[in-house]
């Protein structure tokens, strides 16, 4: 802009000081030519006049002398003197404007360019007494000699005044901007400009409080994204057309903490899934993908989203489905364990059925093929039982309200149950400990001892032992079931609680186990919010330990 006003100001001086100066030559011009039109004239009759007092002598002494040209001219237009030129050579005259007019009129002038002389001339003639008429004339060069010894001065001049313009020209550019350069754009109506900009300032504060307004809008909007983003337990990522990546909120941060989440799609990711997902809705298909990273195992969903005709920019969708995959897995163990294990005594007791009722079997036999029934019987009631337990911990341990319970006697009632199984197994029980107060569901807390217990026995060697402990350490009760038992290798321990597991299968099929008590006692922990301690060597017995959390004194 400055530029342009500058260049505006200087040709506007430009071409003032052109007219001027074409405006005043042609003044001068005008001005020298009359002055010489009347020099010539006068002249004209001041030699007309010695001519005729001198005749031919005095005008050819006049000729010689003078520096104008001098032509003298017959009646009949006949040349028969010309100071500049041959008269003999010279055509007849009498058609000349300025030479007829004097003949008509006495006097008479012209300005032509002149065959003779081949410059502009000026011409006035005179007719004399005795009929012949006396020209004289001057070129247009003679006109221009006083301009011509000041034209230096005058390009000088111009030069001056050029430069001049332009200095001026540069500090009016300054004067006429510097209050536009120092308008202060966000508060327009505050600037003490010009007051043909009122108009514009108004319009610009107008529209400056409608960009406030939508940018307040748009950062409000940016904030409740950026809320809501932040609290998703999912990861989201948002790719332009290009593959750029344009947000990724705080889980994806926490999915991908050694990468970059900025840049291109590739720098967030290499996994082969997640590639194939993100290519696919840039081209504008959407697609799902299932992704494993560091032992973790996310759902990948990639949906395009049309840019206007510029391709197709795409939002990702990262879940974290290892929990919910793990549970499936575990679902779908426990479907088929409880189907094998409800299957295995079923088919003992059909197969012991059908051999009675097909007759086959000796009388002697009936009684051992009753009891068959019967324990295979009371084993698939058990293992019922216990996945009702199961269920019931699950759902937080049924209608039972807490209430406080004194861990050493029911371990002492416990310890009671189990006497008998214990003998039969020469293993001997003991409880030990002091006693403490739990708050919670008294058969579930139990049950959790029993199946501790129970286990403690079927898993010990003959001649061994199972100690029930109770007491309190650092204000938290804890009950620990040791036994002198076969002990749990240590690629098995992690496992001993789950659902169906078992250690040595064999050896749980003789003892009638089902694979469900040490998973009682996981969800049962879970449900008092105790901890489970598990300490174990193969054929140095197994140490469990429950620690509950520490008794709130009222």
């Amino acid at each position: 802009m400055r530029k342009r006003v500058f260049g505006s100001i200087f040709l506007t001086a430009l071409v003032t000081l052109l007219l001027t100066v074409s405006l005043l030559l042609a003044a001068v011009h005008s001005g020298l030519s009359h002055d010489m039109q009347e020099r010539l004239a006068s002249e004209c009759r001041y030699i007309a006049a010695a001519v005729d007092d001198g005749g031919r002598a005095m005008l050819e002494e006049l000729g010689s002398l003078y520096a104008d040209r001098i032509t003298l001219i017959a009646a009949d237009g006949t040349v028969q003197y010309d100071n500049a030129g041959d008269e003999a050579a010279m055509e007849n005259h009498a058609a000349r404007p300025e030479v007829a007019a004097a003949l008509r009129d006495g006097v008479g002038e012209d300005s032509r360019l002149s065959d003779t002389l081949e410059t502009q001339t000026y011409y006035y003639a005179i007719r004399q007494q005795d009929g012949t008429v006396l020209r004289v004339a001057s070129t247009a060069a003679s006109t221009f000699g006083a301009l011509s010894t000041a034209s230096p001065w005058i390009v000088l001049i111009v030069l001056v005044t050029l430069l001049v313009a332009a200095l001026l020209a540069s500090w009016l550019t300054h004067v006429f901007l510097a209050p536009i350069i120092a308008l202060d754009l966000h508060e327009p109506l505050k600037n003490d400009a010009y007051d043909e900009l009122s108009p514009l300032l108004h319009r610009m504060d107008k529209q400056n409080r409608k960009i406030r307004s939508q940018m307040d809008e748009l950062r409000r909007r940016q904030a409740e994204f950026d809320d809501i983003t932040s609290g998703m337990d999912e990861g989201l990522v948002l790719f332009s057309a290009q593959g750029e990546i344009l947000f990724a909120n705080r889980t994806v941060h926490q999915m991908f903490p050694e990468e970059t989440a900025a840049g291109g799609y590739l720098t967030l990711c290499r996994d082969p899934a997640y590639i194939r997902v993100v290519e696919r809705a840039l081209r504008g298909e959407s697609s799902h993908e299932r992704m494993e990273k560091d032992g973790r195992v996310y759902s990948v969903t990639a949906s395009s989203v049309a840019e206007g005709g510029q391709g197709y920019a795409a939002v990702l969708f990262l879940v974290d489905i290892t929990d919910r995959d793990q549970a499936e897995r575990q679902r779908q163990e426990f479907t088929a364990n409880v189907s094998h294990e409800l299957k295995t005594p079923l088919t003992s007791i059909m197969g012991y059925a059908e051999i009675m009722e097909n007759g086959i079997v000796r009388p002697e036999d009936i009684g051992r093929f009753s009891g068959k029934i019967r324990s295979e019987a009371v084993r698939l009631l058990g293992l019922i039982e216990d996945i009702i337990r199961l269920s019931r911990l699950e759902e937080g341990g049924g209608p039972t309200q807490p209430e406080p319970v004194e861990l050493h006697a029911l371990c002492r009632t416990v310890c009671d149950r189990l006497q008998h199984k214990a003998a039969a197994h020469r293993v001997s029980m003991q409880v030990q400990g002091t006693e403490t107060v739990v708050c919670g569901q008294r058969a579930a807390l139990e049950q959790m001892v029993f199946n501790l217990a129970d286990n403690a026995i079927a898993y010990n060697k003959p001649e061994g032992s199972v100690t029930i402990e109770t007491g309190t350490q650092d204000g938290a009760p804890f009950v620990r079931v040791a036994d002198t038992g076969i002990g749990i290798a240590p690629a098995d321990q992690p496992r001993v609680f789950e659902r169906f597991y078992r250690v040595d299968k064999s050896h749980s099929r003789e003892t009638g186990g089902t694979g469900l008590g040490l998973s009682i006692v996981k969800h049962g922990a879970a449900l008092h919010h105790a901890g489970v301690e598990l300490q174990s060597a193969p054929g140095q017995g197994t140490v469990i330990t429950l620690r509950f959390p520490k008794v709130q004194e009222t």
